[in-house]
């Protein structure tokens, strides 16, 4: 990966930028059948469009960035294929992870870990642990994650709390639960992208995502390209975020 440049952006771009942008990577398997080819050509061909990604997330002023590598739901695809994506985890971390914190990026991890393969756990720590003091970006791999799986073991962290008598039932709020989720020191997301024009989020970031904007990218997460992401900041750019308020004019939302 290449270091970021902070040249003036082109007109083209845009020059209102989301703070935290989330990726859902959808589509190496459709775009690698599109073209006769085995589904672990696409799998690679997406971690390319990962490296382009983070490279032009810096490059366009974007502190946050957070991607949808492998859910918890992923575990019952075919154990090949299950296999195939450990390894290009492992290849990712072991050759990438050198450049990453060259270039000033921050890993983070966020998803169940507990019953992780200890080579996996300790290749995922060690990614935090080396670029924990990194401040050019903010990468954030959400790995064997779900957004319901994140909430129920937020909500038997505060019930286990309240049980041993740390929080009574009145002081638990919202705050109380973001705080106890995986993303507890993670911005919200801005901006939630899907490729391959599905247009549903498939257990991400179910309580993060609760204000954030939506771009659903017809493109297969491959074919992901540096104008497929500056397009999506220009379609944030243009829209007026309420949060359950009133815009400029004194309409609700």
């Amino acid at each position: 990966m290449r270091r970021a440049r902070h040249s003036r952006r082109p007109e083209s771009e845009p020059m209102t930028t989301p703070a935290h942008v989330a990726i859902i990577m959808d589509g190496n398997g459709r775009w690698a059948k599109a073209r006769g080819l085995p589904r672990l050509a696409g799998h690679k061909a997406g971690v390319e469009a990962l490296r382009r990604t983070v490279r032009n997330a810096a490059d366009l002023g974007i502190s946050w960035l957070t991607v949808y590598a492998f859910s918890s739901e992923n575990w019952s695809r075919p154990k090949s294929e299950v296999s195939d994506l450990m390894g290009l985890l492992k290849l990712f971390i072991r050759r990438d992870l050198a450049e990453l914190h060259q270039n000033g990026v921050r890993v983070r991890i966020v998803g169940e870990r507990a019953d992780l393969q200890p080579d996996i756990a300790a290749l995922l720590d060690e990614a935090e642990s080396l670029t924990a003091n990194n401040r050019a970006i903010n990468l954030v791999i959400a790995f064997n994650y779900g957004g319901r799986d994140e909430i129920v073991r937020a909500a038997r962290k505060i019930a286990a709390d309240a049980l041993a008598g740390k929080i009574a039932l009145a002081e638990i709020t919202s705050e109380t639960v973001a705080k106890a989720l995986d993303t507890n020191d993670i911005p919200d997301p801005d901006l939630v992208i899907r490729t391959s024009g599905e247009m549903r989020l498939s257990n991400f970031l179910l309580w993060q995502a609760a204000y954030s904007e939506f771009v659903f990218e017809p493109c297969y997460w491959p074919d992901f390209t540096r104008e497929h992401l500056a397009e999506a900041l220009r379609q944030y750019a243009a829209r007026e975020r309420r949060f359950g308020g009133l815009d400029a004019r004194g309409v609700a939302s």
